[in-house]
């Protein structure tokens, strides 16, 4: 069974728009928290260590389901899909506490060297925990 870690978040005032639901574009930041919370859970990265990020963004979409308002609780589940030579994707699910689904998404990351500024093929220890295996 492919990795997913999940995350509860709780809608500031700051997310919304005049119109007192989640602005469009804050479903992103929701998905760079669960790209985080999995990279921590799964991954075992600092924030504070620049080399247990080695992947660039390429890719991202949402599909908005329901919105979400103010001081509601969210959760937020964050699956691997697919795994390539050089890239996987991550999908996300957001659903209210009520059950009903909020957001569906999709990211494309891409294994990157930031020295050489350039993709590289996904390191095999990444892709083992991408794919829920153990160590070898």
């Amino acid at each position: 069974m492919k990795a997913e870690a999940t995350l509860e978040i709780h809608v500031r005032y700051r997310d919304c728009d005049p119109l007192g639901h989640v602005n469009n574009a804050v479903y992103l930041t929701y998905f760079e928290m669960g790209r985080v919370e999995f990279w921590r859970a799964v991954m075992g990265a600092r924030v504070d260590r620049a080399d247990d990020w080695p992947f660039i963004l390429a890719e991202a979409t949402v599909t908005y389901r329901s919105p979400a308002r103010f001081d509601e609780r969210l959760r937020l589940a964050v699956a691997v899909g697919e795994i390539g030579g050089k890239s996987w994707t991550f999908a996300y699910r957001l659903t209210g506490s009520d059950g009903r689904e909020v957001a569906t998404g999709r990211t494309v990351q891409v294994a990157y060297d930031y020295g050489a500024k350039k993709a590289i093929p996904l390191p095999d220890d990444v892709r083992r925990k991408l794919e829920g295996r153990p160590p070898a």
